[in-house]
C-alpha cells in the first residue's frame, strides 16, 4: 500500500485540470465551473481552496470551498463543497483529515467559521461540525442539512 499525501492545490498546480475533471466525474457540476473556482485559487484571488488526498498519483479524495455551494443561505458563507472519497478508499479517515487539513487552512487564512450542507447525519459531527438549520438547496424540493465549523 502506497502512502497517502494531502496537498493542497497550490501545492502542486499541475494536477488542476485533472482534479477539475475528477471533481466533475463525481458530482457532475461542468468541468468549466471548478477550473475558474480554481484559477481563482491559484491565481490568489481568493484564499477559498481545493484539498486533494493521493495515493501515489491518484486522487482518491477531495473537497473544495466556495462562496456558496448551491443553497438560498448566502449571508453562511464559505462552504465547503465537493467532499468526496473513492469507494476503495472508505474507511480510511481520508475525508476526516481532509475536513481537519481544510478548516485548519482556512483559520490560519482568518477565515471561520466555515459551512457545508449535507444529507449525511453523523459523519461531520465526528469531525467538529455541528449542525446549524436547514436550508433550501437551488432547485430541490426537499430541505438540506446545513453545518457550521467554528
Amino acid at each position: 500500500m502506497s502512502e497517502l499525501r494531502f496537498v493542497t492545490l497550490r501545492d502542486i498546480p499541475e494536477l488542476k485540470d485533472a482534479a477539475a475533471e475528477w471533481f466533475h466525474s463525481k458530482w457532475g457540476v461542468p468541468k468549466e465551473a471548478y477550473l475558474e473556482c480554481m484559477d481563482a485559487y491559484l491565481k490568489g484571488s481568493t484564499e477559498y481552496g481545493w484539498y486533494l488526498c493521493l495515493d501515489g498519483e491518484r486522487i482518491v479524495g477531495g473537497m473544495g470551498v466556495i462562496e456558496n455551494d448551491f443553497h438560498d443561505r448566502k449571508d453562511l458563507s464559505p462552504n465547503v463543497c465537493a467532499v468526496y472519497t473513492e469507494e476503495d478508499h472508505r474507511g480510511r479517515g481520508i475525508a476526516g483529515r481532509l475536513l481537519d487539513l481544510t478548516v485548519e487552512d482556512l483559520r490560519k487564512k482568518g477565515v471561520s467559521p466555515v459551512y457545508l450542507v449535507t444529507d449525511h447525519t453523523g459523519f461531520y459531527e465526528r469531525y467538529g461540525w455541528e449542525f446549524l438549520c436547514l436550508v433550501q438547496g437551488d432547485g430541490e424540493p426537499d430541505m438540506t442539512r446545513m453545518y457550521i465549523h467554528r
